[in-house]
């Protein structure tokens, strides 16, 4: 292995790697870099700079990429078509001292987008009920009976927050009822938009090319847009004279929860969203969010896979199983005893959501034997919480390397939700099953979908779905690949890298978390941890050894293959390095994605 050597060479496979334990082949995501033991030393401007590349900055940009900031990635949001009007009748609405509702979505993006317009009017001396609909009952999106109660209750404006995009019957009688509807949404739009005072979503077809840039943009993004226009237009009116205008900087950590969590791609504006709102998370001034840290059990400041797979997920729990306002109750309390309750009872609601997703899963599962030649796992079941299903299908999809749609029935109707593979749309497959008369209702987008079905028709759409996606699931298992960033030998598997790679971030969806490969290690030691976790010591030929975990992952033939270590033989390992903080001094430790033999 070459001590330091980065040079462009984007399609070799990595280490040799043509087929891995688990069937890839290692390839380079960008140019090449093969590094030695020392590979923090020295190198970690070299590094840096050939992360943010291989993610798509421009050699010019590579300034204010590593360093993402609002002032350099803020737009102005009268960009957006209907912004304007929007902050106009929000403004509006606070100078008379109108009674306002913000109506928001059940899930982590919903409650923050709310939770945001809650907390920017409080500071604006101006008080806004808030509601939120349950998810069991009233489903996705605006009810028009519910904008009537509100109207009927005294509200002359709602603002419909991650939701109300689609919503038309919904909304024409809210205007029939004489109140006043803002839309803030970043969902798809029809061609024709829904009675609105105003709508801002970047993803409306008619939106300019400078809004449709942030389509990306999750609700709560563009709900902080709308707090950056509402403030300009207050100051436009003369209303902090005498008043003090909001700092909105300490709404960026309900933006960046928000963001992770809806999955938005952290590219531009929503990774200064996430770095920036990581810096307010860190200083506990929000005192729901200090409550939900000390619940998920942190003890150092959040990072982003935090917010996506600690704090969200509380958040969520209200909505999937529990209480759908308990989310926008505990980010907007100003009790610190009420905030600690509220926590715990998510993190609960939190274990019980686990729970049933493991019973769905394990009966799921169960279902896979006899599907194994199909292209895409159609599993149903009676009694399956629809509040899981989605969570189970993206579980299935990553075991199986399929798409996969898991469907809770219920008497005459099962609802099903679906998540794909790269290179398979199945959201364009499920509208076809609708319109093929297949399906009660369905839809979505490539990579997730979700639909309605009567039992009856379950053997004829699995069939559907095999005949219209064989071709592309096999062009696309074909073609998978473990995309890597950094080979390395195992001395140079230190928290110095550890810190190198993690200065590019924060990653996500659009900005992958860096993958390197360690090797060629031998095997030292290797068991079954918890109830599926694969954890293992590796040594290499330098002398160093680390340890590595692999999730999920003791039924894979990776894990079998290294718990009997092939009669001593050499393997390369492949995934994420991440800081080990139990013992007396941080360590670099591997999260296992991959292994293959070495030559």
């Amino acid at each position: 292995m070459a001590s330091s050597s980065i040079s462009a060479a984007p399609h070799n496979h990595v280490l040799g790697v043509t087929h891995s334990l688990s069937g890839k082949a290692w390839r380079w995501r960008g140019g090449n870099m093969e590094l030695g033991t020392a590979a923090a030393s020295g190198l970690d401007r070299t590094i840096l700079e050939q992360l943010l590349l291989t993610r798509g900055v421009a050699e010019h940009d590579l300034a204010r990429h590593a360093r993402p900031t609002l002032r350099d990635f803020l737009p102005d949001p009268s960009i957006f078509r209907d912004m304007d009007a929007a902050a106009e009748r929000l403004a509006e609405a606070v100078v008379r001292g109108e009674q306002v509702t913000i109506y928001g979505d059940y899930d982590v993006d919903g409650a923050t987008s709310a939770a945001l317009l809650i907390e920017l009017l409080r500071r604006l001396g101006h008080d806004a009920g808030y509601y939120i609909p349950d998810r069991l009952l009233e489903g996705y999106g605006p009810s028009g009976e519910a904008l009537v109660r509100l109207a009927e209750a005294g509200s002359s404006l709602i603002v419909t927050v991650d939701c109300g995009a689609m919503a038309h019957e919904a909304l024409s009688m809210a205007r029939r009822a004489g109140v006043d509807v803002i839309v803030v949404d970043h969902h798809k739009c029809a061609p024709e938009l829904p009675e609105a005072t105003a709508l801002v979503n970047p993803n409306r077809l008619d939106e300019s090319d400078l809004g449709a840039a942030h389509g990306h943009l999750a609700a709560v993004g563009v709900a902080f847009l709308l707090a950056v226009a509402l403030v300009r237009s207050l100051r436009a009116k003369g209303w902090f004279a005498q008043r003090k205008e909001p700092d909105l900087r300490g709404l960026l950590d309900l933006v960046a929860l928000g963001t992770v969590a809806d999955v938005a791609a952290l590219h531009g504006l929503n990774r200064a969203f996430v770095a920036q709102g990581l810096k307010v998370l860190a200083k506990r001034e929000r005192i729901g969010m200090a409550a939900l840290i000390d619940a998920s059990r942190l003890t150092r400041p959040p990072q982003a896979s935090d917010l996506g797979f600690a704090l969200g997920p509380r958040i969520n729990a209200g909505g999937r199983i529990g209480e759908s306002t308990l989310g926008v109750r505990l980010l907007t309390t100003t009790d610190a005893e009420e905030a600690r309750a509220l926590a715990i009872r998510l993190s609960q609601l939190n274990e019980e959501r686990r729970a049933i997703e493991a019973e769905v899963q394990e009966a799921a599962e169960a279902q896979l034997p006899g599907q194994h030649n199909m292209a895409v796992q159609v599993l149903a079941g009676h009694g399956w919480h629809p509040g899981v299903i989605g969570i189970v299908a993206g579980r299935i999809k990553e075991k199986t390397g399929k798409p996969a749609i898991v469907i809770a029935l219920d008497g005459a109707q099962g609802k099903g939700s679906g998540r794909s593979i790269s290179g398979v749309d199945l959201g364009a497959a499920i509208i076809a099953a609708r319109e093929s008369g297949l399906l009660v209702a369905g839809g979505g987008h490539a990579m997730a979908a979700g639909l309605t079905i009567e039992p009856a028709r379950l053997a004829d759409f699995a069939g559907f779905l095999d005949a219209r996606l064989a071709r592309d699931v096999a062009r696309a298992r074909a073609d998978a690949a473990m995309l890597l960033d950094v080979a390395l030998a195992p001395g140079g598997l230190t928290p110095e890298l550890v810190d190198t790679l993690e200065a590019a971030g924060p990653y996500g969806v659009g900005w992958p978390a860096p993958r390197i490969a360690v090797g060629p290690v031998r095997i030292v030691k290797a068991d079954i941890v918890g109830k599926d976790h694969l954890r293992l010591v590796a040594s290499g030929n330098d002398g160093k050894s680390f340890k590595a975990i692999a999730f999920r992952a003791a039924e894979t033939e990776m894990a079998q293959t290294l718990l009997h270590r092939s009669q001593g033989r050499r393997f390369h390992l492949a995934g994420r390095a991440r800081i080990d903080d139990w013992g007396n001094r941080p360590a670099a430790e591997l999260q296992l994605e991959d292994a293959a033999f070495a030559g």
